[in-house]
């Protein structure tokens, strides 16, 4: 059985999401549930979602609606307090240089637009869903593989704009020197935020209550450090969203 709190994770909150998950764990023990020590901070996020023994995971919500729905019980969402969003949700804001002219991204569709990856809502899906309220779809020229990649690409001048997901571009503005670089020309609409899972066929009651208990346990520096409110059980009517457009080509 694995663990896994992906999305956000890096060396600067390994400790902090290894202390929630020590109170989940303890948590879901406490009801009876078998839960792994440990997170498992190496396995990839695609083989985390599909994983038989899944205990928790944390997952997009363009990946889960694309291959996971049926794969997977959805606990809740988590709700990172993001400015513009309802509990529970997220958007993107769209980055450009600083030197660059545009202060609208309906200004960048020709431009050298980039992504973390094509199957992430944040960094491509919530992106080319606001291009199609212009009539509109942005040229992909490269998936980066990150955000922290895509930022750096348009912070070097090899890509012209990027969506970067709210909470990470919290977390890169305050120790990613790229960003200083960059300045926000607007946002796209909110969607459900990474949504907390485990396998397929479990009650999610026992789980959103460990996760709740666990949040509201945290020491106030460590809750500062994941950002993380609360989790937030959403209609399932918000994950009812349209997919975007397949990429038209990844030019480099």
């Amino acid at each position: 059985m694995i663990a896994s709190l992906p999305m956000y994770a890096r060396a600067s909150n390994k400790a902090a999401h290894d202390t929630l998950w020590g109170l989940i764990r303890d948590a879901l023990r406490g009801q009876g549930l078998a839960a792994p020590d440990g997170l498992d901070h190496d396995i990839g996020h695609m083989d985390s979602w599909a994983h038989s023994d899944l205990v928790l995971g944390q997952i997009c919500n363009l990946p889960l609606r694309a291959a996971f729905m049926d794969k997977v019980t959805i606990i809740g969402a988590a709700d990172y307090g993001l400015n513009g969003c309802p509990p529970g949700h997220y958007r993107s804001h769209f980055v450009v240089h600083n030197d660059c002219p545009a202060n609208d991204p309906a200004d960048m569709f020709d431009a050298r637009f980039v992504c973390n990856e094509p199957l992430s809502q944040s960094g491509y899906g919530a992106a080319q869903l606001w291009a199609q309220t212009q009539g509109r779809q942005f040229k992909l020229s490269a998936a980066t593989g990150s955000h922290n990649a895509s930022i750096a690409a348009v912070a070097s001048g090899t890509a012209d704009i990027a969506a970067i997901d709210a909470q990470t571009w919290r977390i890169e503005s305050g120790e990613n020197p790229h960003t200083q670089n960059l300045r926000m020309i607007g946002h796209t609409a909110p969607s459900p935020g990474m949504t907390f899972i485990t396998r397929k066929g479990q009650n999610p009651q026992p789980y959103f209550a460990a996760i709740a208990a666990a949040i509201s346990q945290l020491h106030p520096q460590v809750a500062s450090v994941l950002g993380l409110n609360t989790i937030i059980a959403l209609d399932p009517i918000a994950y009812d969203l349209p997919f975007p457009p397949k990429p038209t080509a990844i030019l480099a």
